[in-house]
């Protein structure tokens, strides 16, 4: 039974903007949701007025006491989304700054003598800011390799590599190009194992728009998302901290508030904008529960998008009606491999006789957005040790329908033969 009535996929894309169309291409078909999801209609109108608004917070006037309201509430809605044990929210310039910020902050205020760890399977976000401050610390900076055929790294890679001295770490939940997640839960708990004192960041950016989050299940000191990549807008980063993250030497105003993350004027517009993503995912959730409580709303939203996206997937991977799925092409290779529970909303492949490029260009003259994945700084260490210099990312999300999958399947079988 599909996850989403068909009445419910038109509600749920009549709330976003240019569902359907390009306003510079025309009609098209969007399937490039890794590289910025679709904006809420909400967003749009939210910023709109925000970007209007001359009041700062802080004064003595109704404007800005509204303004320190909204503020407030979009952070009680962030704690309702992620779902954290305290700590706390706030905004940057984007998720690659915050990385770099909460990165740099972890390793140079913990112990002067010690190691980071990550994986190769990183984003370069993280893995620039850990191996550059790493070597700005004087500490070793230990490398965890992934799976390459599985397109994810495991726990127990990182228990190979862990030492007690380990003073920083660093997890990817999804990969931006595999679309594989990682088990953060568990990666955690072994390096909690071996070094309970290390600072654990984890990169959200990807996995944010694909349901669950819960940072109390993680036993982690930051967690970054890039709100473009979900539902929301560009130009700012939300990121999340504990106390004893908080505790650490911050960059701040001389003679500040000790625990402020925040530097500057905050964007309102920008918080705001976030509580629109938490509204709409509530309303989503109440289509598949009873509860009053607003987290298990979101939950049942994020089970709900999950299966929707994994039924596209398989659609897109196998086949729908008599449209034979990527899987089945002659001289395919899936990124992660076809058969992939941790596959989260995204199917990379390539074909050998084929180049990337001109599939993407081919597919973008019949009005499907697709993106090439090329071995540079990007997404080189995925796919070179593949053999591959680029790949075809097809990135869907829960407002994609199983009838754009076909329309899809069927220029792909054009273009393949």
């Amino acid at each position: 039974m599909p996850a989403f009535s068909s009445d419910q996929m038109s509600d749920i894309r009549a709330r976003f903007a240019h569902v359907e169309s390009c306003p510079f291409q025309g009609p098209r078909i969007f399937f490039e949701n890794a590289g910025g999801a679709l904006t809420l209609k909400s967003v749009v109108e939210t910023s709109a007025m925000f970007a209007a608004i001359p009041d700062n917070q802080g004064r003595d006037n109704p404007a800005a006491n509204a303004l320190v309201d909204l503020i407030n509430r979009a952070k009680k809605d962030m704690a309702t989304f992620f779902n954290p044990d305290g700590g706390q929210f706030f905004v940057g310039e984007s998720g690659t700054e915050l990385t770099f910020r909460l990165i740099r902050t972890a390793v140079m205020g913990s112990d002067p003598v010690g190691a980071v760890i990550g994986s190769t399977v990183e984003h370069p976000a993280s893995r620039s800011a850990a191996t550059h401050w790493a070597a700005m610390a004087g500490k070793e900076y230990i490398c965890v390799p992934h799976d390459n055929a599985a397109g994810s790294v495991s726990a127990e890679a990182y228990a190979a590599r862990m030492s007690p001295d380990v003073r920083v770490a660093t997890i990817l939940h999804t990969s931006p190009v595999s679309g594989i997640a990682n088990d953060v839960a568990a990666i955690s708990a072994a390096i909690r194992l071996v070094a309970p004192d290390a600072y654990i960041f984890v990169d959200g950016i990807q996995h944010a728009s694909h349901g669950h989050i819960d940072i109390g299940a993680y036993d982690i000191d930051g967690y970054v998302v890039s709100p473009y990549k979900v539902f929301s807008r560009h130009g700012y980063g939300v990121a999340w901290v504990s106390e004893r993250m908080t505790d650490l030497p911050l960059e701040q105003l001389t003679d500040g508030p000790r625990a402020n993350w925040e530097m500057g004027t905050r964007d309102t517009g920008a918080y705001a904008t976030f509580s629109d993503v938490v509204n709409y995912l509530d309303w989503l959730g109440t289509h598949h529960s009873d509860s009053p409580d607003p987290r298990a709303r979101i939950e049942a939203a994020g089970a709900a998008i999950h299966a929707h996206e994994q039924e596209l997937a398989q659609a897109m991977l196998y086949g729908t009606g008599n449209l034979p799925g990527l899987a089945e092409l002659p001289g395919v290779t899936i990124l992660g491999g076809a058969d992939n529970p941790a596959r989260e909303g995204l199917v990379c492949f390539a074909l050998e006789h084929i180049a990337a490029a001109d599939i993407v260009s081919r597919l973008n003259a019949q009005c499907i957005r697709t993106h090439i994945r090329k071995a540079d700084h990007y997404s080189g260490n995925i796919l070179t040790p593949l053999g591959l210099g680029s790949a075809v990312r097809v990135s869907l999300c829960h407002y994609n329908s199983l009838e754009e999958v076909g329309v899809f399947l069927a220029a792909m079988k054009e273009i393949a033969a």
